[in-house]
């Protein structure tokens, strides 16, 4: 049996386009709009709603129903707990219980669910609501009194929940409240809760009360109980896990993909051989530096360092203490010492960019004293808050200071620095920490294996690599890293990396090294290797590279101003057909051959009636409005800026006046149609509108015009690739293309379909150069790219070049993207793009100084389908 999750990639007995299905609105709207759904976490949801409303797979589990989340930390598990929990409310759960080991985590999540002012909560600020009805989440403490109108999470450790189902107390969680009643159940951090799992053959831990099997106990109640467990950390490598989990992992996104997708920061281990002391003031500069870049560029950005102990508490307030000395101490000549000693490249870079700003070395002083004073340091070391030897006031001071730590992104949190032992291991929720500097020298391996300790290490690092959103234009996405290429220049990139400070101790790095490639936040140095693509000298010397441009469009935000019209927003659903029913019909004997139906002497003979809005009763049409949100009118200013009023939106033939109904029904019941009919027709008709207009909603647009000009010199340089050595990516062309003039690069390091459509090229050369006298087939390493009508980037794989014999000022610019024929169904809107831009400028030139140019595409090259490509290309190029 495979695991659940692999099925579902797959797509082994059921439709695998199900990963692309529409999220339901009463998910999307009632979540934050801060926080935009990611292509995984919309294919997450779209797997778990598939799984719990259709039974036609082998591998689905008999109720109740329990799934598990394996996602990365830092990819939004909380963001899947809460759509689910909108999910499964309108599917008629009111109940959720959520528990984890740790209470700081708990109220890190009661703060994430519950206060609407945090700028973590996760659901809509304004309102939640389910078809117009308001609903509220509540915190409980129990299910004894809860309301069936709304939310009710129960929020408790793992501990308080185990200790209260053994040991009954007042307005305490029992047993009895899960009799007769469905819940979800919500673990957080599941792998906690897995000894038993673990410990399967020793019979006596089946038998023994364990965190695990009170989980089970409570899940057991009832049938239609569902438990959804979460966790970054399955061991996969425990066959009892294994067998447990393989029909429950309804998705899998570890922290390598999460990384290779570029939602994590790059993650550096900066080693020095310098006293605790100068290594911490090193830190400091390039924490401070990194903000100072932001700033330059229109960034607001508060980085934050975290100092970090071993073991003892003791020693991490030794190094609060001796931080603030070296802070309200620090001299010129300390940081002087480091700029003059040290080799490490990005804090020589730090220095040039202080020098290059005109910003001295007693300005820098003073602004690491400010920044760095101990009102902007934080100790968070002490106990947990479900200790109950805890005074009062200890646990306000608590409560305060995990807010502070949940809030560290918030423009009116002041900390800059972190002083920790363990506590942040796990659960920690942070984006802006982009430095961490380990304080102690000591090793905990054995027989050359990363201990305990390096392991927790490598844990923190992965917390810590989280991104830290940002955009400079409309082009990026705040959510991915933007500067990957190892030769990037931009001095942006230091901003989306994370340096872990540590002594220069050879083996201890290869230990850490080791860990955090197990984790996947970093990659194996042996896996990898970085490949050069550079033009070829030959034609960097011509005047086509010199002088020729390259045409693309711009991606803009969308304002909607120009929307005038359903049309304009590409609504073109007009009509609706609604069947009249007559009541009428009739019964026939099951048996009899000679009983047959007679429609006609029944009367039910159908016709059709066409009826215009505008016909309608308009107070008819206003009920049928007031009933659905979504046509109100500040609702429809939003899609519809240019709307006056709603009786403008019903009157005008541009929006509602000009749609019809075709009424479908008996002679009689056409004559007949009542309001009651009207009502419930247009209620369809709008059900319809609605799911076009939301169909043809995007924040972005590719302009249709390409009026973006590039210089061929500035946009396609010599590039540095990082390959997986065992990828198809990384067997060279070099000796297929070497001595091809038409293709500029030195080689080609393309997909297997790739490498195929330069060797297909190679062969229609000879006819190509019977019309045209320069060819250049340009590899586009995505240095390129352009926009489809939703603002979609997409950079392809080439860009083909070609000057006429017959007019040799008119050159033909052509998008070519080679597609397995597996991939074409998943990326066809790109095909669609590139067909949309074939017709689109088929008798359109476009001047640039005294050149002519023709844009023009072809459909998806496959090798499968090579003839049916040459077919297409010859048409664009030879018509």
């Amino acid at each position: 049996m495979e695991f659940l999750y692999k099925i579902f990639d797959t797509g082994a007995g059921f439709d695998k386009r199900i990963d692309n299905t529409k999220i339901p609105d009463y998910i999307t709207k009632n979540l934050s709009n801060i926080f935009e759904l990611r292509p995984y976490q919309k294919k997450t949801f779209s797997r778990f709603i598939y799984y719990l409303e259709n039974d036609n797979f082998d591998t689905k589990q008999n109720k109740p129903y329990s799934l598990m989340f394996n996602m990365a930390t830092g990819s939004g598990k909380t963001m899947i707990m809460a759509g689910s929990i909108l999910y499964l409310y309108q599917q008629g759960y009111r109940k959720f219980l959520f528990f984890v080991k740790s209470a700081n985590i708990i109220n890190k999540t009661i703060d994430n669910f519950i206060n609407i002012r945090s700028s973590k909560y996760l659901f809509n600020k304004n309102s939640i609501s389910f078809d117009g009805k308001i609903v509220n989440i509540k915190k409980v403490v129990n299910f004894e009194d809860t309301s069936n109108d709304d939310i009710n999470i129960c929020f408790t450790t793992i501990q308080k929940l185990h200790s209260d189902i053994y040991a009954e107390k007042e307005n305490s969680l029992t047993i009895e409240d899960f009799k007769e009643q469905k819940i979800i159940l919500i673990a957080d951090e599941a792998h906690n809760f897995q000894v038993k799992t673990k410990k399967q053959t020793e019979i006596e831990s089946l038998a023994k009360p364990s965190w695990e099997n009170t989980i089970e106990r409570i899940f057991n109640q009832n049938l239609d109980n569902i438990l959804l467990e979460f966790t970054a950390t399955l061991d996969y490598k425990d066959k009892e896990i294994v067998k447990k989990y393989k029909p429950k992992v309804i998705f899998r996104y570890d922290l390598r993909e999460f990384k290779d997708d570029k939602y994590s920061k790059d993650v550096n281990l900066l080693r020095s051989d310098l006293s605790d002391e100068n290594r911490i003031l090193q830190a400091v500069i390039l924490n401070q530096y990194k903000q100072d870049i932001a700033l330059k560029n229109g960034i607001n950005l508060k980085p934050v360092i975290l100092f970090k102990a071993q073991k003892l508490i003791a020693e991490s307030h030794e190094n609060k203490a001796n931080f603030h000395k070296l802070i309200e101490n620090l001299t010129n000549e300390q940081i002087l010492y480091i700029k003059e000693n040290t080799s490490v490249k990005i804090i020589q870079r730090a220095f040039d960019f202080y020098e290059k700003n005109v910003f001295s070395i007693s300005q820098l002083q003073r602004k690491l004293q400010q920044n760095f004073a101990e009102t902007n340091c934080i100790s968070v070391n002490e106990e947990n808050l479900e200790k109950k030897s805890l005074k009062k006031n200890d646990q306000n001071q608590l409560i305060e200071q995990q807010f502070i730590l949940n809030s560290l992104e918030d423009k009116n949190n002041p900390i800059r620095a972190i002083f920790a032992v363990n506590k942040l291991n796990e659960g920690w929720d942070v984006l802006n920490l982009f430095d961490i500097v380990r304080l102690y020298k000591t090793r905990d391996s054995q027989k050359g294996k990363a201990g305990k300790t390096t392991m927790a290490e490598a844990q923190l690092i992965g917390r810590g690599a989280r991104y830290s959103p940002f955009k400079i234009n409309e082009d990026q996405d705040k959510f991915k890293r933007k500067y990957d290429k190892p030769n990037h220049k931009n001095e942006l990139k230091t901003i989306e990396e994370l340096h872990y400070h540590t002594i220069e101790d050879s083996k201890y790095i290869s230990e850490l090294k080791k860990a955090l490639v197990e984790s996947g936040i970093y990659d194996d140095e042996n896996e990898y290797k970085q490949l050069d693509l550079k033009l070829k000298e030959e034609f960097k010397q011509t005047e086509f590279y010199n002088k020729t441009v390259v045409y693309g469009n711009e991606k803009k935000k969308n304002t909607y101003k120009k929307i005038q019209s359903f049309k304009d927003l590409g609504v073109s659903k007009n009509s609706i057909k609604f069947k009249l029913h007559s009541g009428k019909g009739q019964v026939t004997a099951a048996f009899d051959e000679n009983n047959e139906i007679n429609e006609e002497k029944n009367n039910i003979i159908v016709e059709g009636k066409d009826v215009e809005l505008s016909n309608i009763p308009i107070n008819i049409i206003k009920n049928a409005i007031a009933k659905n949100d979504f046509f109100k009118f500040n609702n429809l200013k939003k899609f519809f800026p240019n709307l006056k009023s709603n009786s403008g939106f019903i009157s005008n033939k541009d929006y509602l006046a000009g749609l019809k109904i075709i009424f479908t029904g008996t002679e009689e019941r056409l004559k007949n149609i009542t309001n009651l009919d009207y009502l419930l027709a247009i209620n369809d008709l709008l059900s319809v509108i609605k799911q076009e207009i939301l169909g043809n909603l995007h924040d972005y647009y590719g302009t249709d015009e390409f009026t973006q000009i590039h210089k061929i010199k500035d946009k396609f340089t010599d590039v540095s690739l990082k390959i997986n050595k065992n990828s198809e990516r990384a067997i060279s062309q070099y000796e297929f293309i070497k001595n091809k003039d038409w293709f500029v690069y030195d080689d080609n390091f393309g997909t297997s379909e790739e490498k195929k459509f330069v060797e297909m090229f190679a062969r229609r050369i000879e006819k190509l150069h019977t019309k045209y006298k320069e060819i250049y087939l340009i590899r586009n390493e995505r240095q390129f790219k352009i926009y489809d009508k939703k603002g979609t980037g997409f950079e392809p794989d080439f860009v083909l070049f070609l000057k006429q014999k017959e007019n040799p000022d008119i050159v033909f610019q052509m998008f070519i993207e080679p597609k397995g024929v597996h991939l074409k169904e998943h990326d066809k809107w790109k095909e669609d793009f590139l067909i949309e831009i074939r017709e689109k400028f088929k008798d359109k030139t476009l001047e640039y100084q005294s050149d002519k140019y023709r844009l023009t595409a072809v459909k998806f090259y496959s090798n499968k389908e090579e003839n049916e490509f040459e077919k297409a290309f010859e048409d664009a190029l030879f018509e």
